[in-house]
């Protein structure tokens, strides 16, 4: 006879965080902000293209980020340097943020009022991927140097993401890259997904990327509660 209980640890805090991000969700819908989640391996390219994001939409929006790292604030000093208001979010050793840790972020930033608030993520494209943020859309880069096979080892962040942004493609000549396999992959896992090639160096494609984020900010915007 079985006198011991089986708790599924990992269930129970997946179904906390979510109830959470979905509170977090519906309170940042009736303040009108739009919670953007920013994920990558490290060194893909994600400050850089965080900096071209801001300098495309700082004059539409009122902006927020917040930067999450292990133990550093190398990101948020670079994002400083645009003028927006920037929080450094220090994870302890965790490698992922969750809905309470965005909370935390969002009042530390005092993101009330603001329209865009992005949250550049922990560098890695495992453990931001199983946990909700209370983000209003999930965003992915990809960068040229990692390989076009990425699809097929970290299958899960491709599913859950809205926007695949391909960068460095400056770099494309120097790297056996296939574009249209990665998009197919990324389609695959996730049909709705939409991809953007683009490279933060040179600001290629990055045009197409704020058009799209514009144009979801003012929809939330714009939409009832």
């Amino acid at each position: 006879m079985k006198n011991y209980k089986i708790l599924e640890i990992k269930e129970s805090v997946f179904e906390d965080n979510n109830k959470q991000a979905d509170l977090l969700r519906a309170e940042m819908k009736k303040d009108k902000t739009f919670l953007l989640n920013l994920m990558s391996s490290p060194g893909s390219g994600k400050t850089t293209t965080l900096v071209r994001t801001i300098d495309a939409l700082k004059s539409t929006f009122n902006m927020g980020i917040m930067e999450a790292d292990i133990d550093s604030d190398v990101d948020a000093k670079t994002i400083d340097e645009t003028g927006v208001n920037v929080i450094q979010l220090h994870t302890g050793g965790m490698c992922h943020l969750d809905a309470d840790m965005t909370r935390q972020g969002l009042d530390g930033l005092s993101a009330k009022g603001m329209d865009l608030v992005i949250l550049e993520n922990v560098g890695n494209l495992v453990c931001p991927a199983e946990f909700d943020t209370g983000a209003t859309k999930n965003v992915m880069i990809l960068s040229v140097p990692e390989g076009d096979d990425k699809p097929l080892k970290y299958p899960l962040m491709f599913t859950i993401v809205d926007v695949v942004l391909i960068n460095k493609i400056d770099m494309l000549p120097y790297f056996d890259f296939d574009m249209n396999a990665v998009r197919e992959r990324a389609e695959k896992l996730n049909p709705n997904v939409k991809v953007i090639p683009i490279s933060a160096r040179t600001g290629e494609g990055i045009a197409e990327w704020s058009e799209w984020l514009k144009n979801e900010v003012t929809k939330w915007q714009s939409e009832e509660n």
